[in-house]
């Protein structure tokens, strides 16, 4: 089938500007073909096998790694050399059920787990098939993502979402799912145990959430920015911490026992005891985020990195050696994160809602990403990006990351209309 694109810029045309959709086909998606070139473009309708399903997607979130695509082109090892349909943070409704599909129906709406695996290899067999060497991601290159109006999935990705789940919670428990993966699954966080979170973006958001849904006894908020500090406080943190201005001239293993020798005094934390901390998650990929949180851990700790930064960082393997950390990496989601994401905020342990501020149609897809990166919308209302760190970037600099507030639109519904 042939493709026909309408290619516009993320910067003006205005919104007005750039909405025709005369010749679109059944399944129009939002595509990237290079940094800062994203076209609407018409795409075959997927067909599926024996045991998938097509989900009719409804919801989807921006993720900061669509906009790093956009704006960089790559992440990492991970490159954009063909066009790419962006979006994994998405819900819908079953479209079409495979012959062998049991649990699903037409009609069922679902949250969408965004990566299918070889299911064979040792990862997988292990329980581990995040680590899948060749999983098939959305919105991760080579392949398309979920910004279109249907994609296909494995059966058992697509997990119904209970009634008093909407579908708009369904593709918030993308970002959920990563939050229980460092948490509960590699954090191991039990109930009364105390945790500190870097980085007040919506994964340290959704880390502290599930910290509060499994009863921790103490959270910290840690972000360079009072604004954000003050939402993570009302939203699940029981505490906050404000770090310290770099010295001139101050290396940044020098800033970061400084800064952590402060955060202890002033929050009254020891290496040991009840005034312990039993686990820090890093979801800011800040080099001295690392760098303090290891002499924050307790002895014995567990250190999970979630944020993903510069990949070279310096570290005191001294404190990681003689406190004994488990200094653990974290990598998306794997096996019973998403249907524990699903059974949390289904039970009301954890609401979603304050994390959604504002919504936009297919249509103005180019809107969303703009407004995304510009960490504003045109009305000027505060919403959220995630901003690409720069190595080069002064220390005063990396602990900054906006909270992000899902950005989410509505596909298959205004197509139609527009129709």
């Amino acid at each position: 089938m042939a493709r026909t694109s309408f290619t516009y810029s993320l910067y003006p045309p205005l919104p007005g500007d750039f909405i025709h959709h005369s010749k679109m086909s059944d399944n129009p998606s939002f595509v990237l073909r290079g940094v800062e070139d994203v076209v609407y473009e018409q795409r075959p309708i997927p067909d599926i096998k024996g045991s998938e399903v097509l989900v009719s997607v409804k919801k989807t979130g921006i993720c900061g790694s669509d906009v790093h695509y956009l704006v960089e082109g790559r992440i990492g090892d991970f490159i954009v050399e063909n066009p790419m349909v962006l979006g994994h943070e998405s819900a819908g409704i079953v479209a079409k059920v495979g012959p062998d599909v049991k649990h699903l129906k037409v009609g069922d709406r679902v949250a969408m787990e965004p990566g299918a695996t070889c299911r064979t290899c040792d990862s997988c067999k292990a329980g581990r098939y995040e680590l899948c060497p060749d999983i098939v991601f959305a919105a991760t290159p080579p392949y398309d993502g979920t910004l279109g109006r249907y994609y296909r999935l494995p059966a058992d990705l697509a997990y119904p979402l209970p009634e008093n789940l909407s579908l708009e919670d369904g593709a918030m428990m993308e970002p959920l799912a990563v939050g229980v993966h460092s948490v509960s699954n590699l954090g191991g966080l039990r109930a009364s145990q105390s945790i500190a979170v870097f980085g007040c973006g919506p994964v340290g958001l959704l880390c502290m959430a599930v910290a509060r849904a499994i009863g921790a006894s103490r959270i910290i908020a840690v972000d360079i920015v009072p604004a954000r500090l003050e939402f993570a406080k009302n939203y699940a943190a029981t505490e906050t911490y404000l770090p310290l201005k770099p010295e001139e001239g101050e290396s940044k293993i020098d800033y970061s026992r400084r800064n952590a020798a402060n955060m202890k005094k002033e929050l009254g934390i020891d290496d040991r005891g009840k005034s312990s901390i039993d686990l820090v998650i890093d979801a800011s990929g800040a080099e001295v985020s690392i760098q303090t949180g290891f002499y924050i851990t307790k002895s014995g700790g567990t250190f999970v990195q979630v944020g993903m930064g510069n990949p070279n960082v310096t570290v005191n393997l001294g404190l990681l050696m003689t406190k004994e950390l488990n200094y653990k990496g974290s990598f998306r989601y794997g096996p019973g994160d998403y249907p524990l994401a699903i059974s949390l905020v289904s039970s009301g342990k954890i609401d979603l809602k304050p994390l959604v501020t504002h919504r936009f149609k297919f249509d103005e897809a180019i809107v969303a990403f703009r407004a995304t990166r510009a960490g504003k919308s045109e009305d000027g209302r505060g919403l959220s990006k995630l901003l690409s760190r720069d190595p080069t970037q002064k220390i005063n600099r990396f602990l900054v990351q906006l909270r992000i507030l899902q950005v989410v639109h509505s596909v298959n519904d205004q197509w139609k209309r527009s129709h």
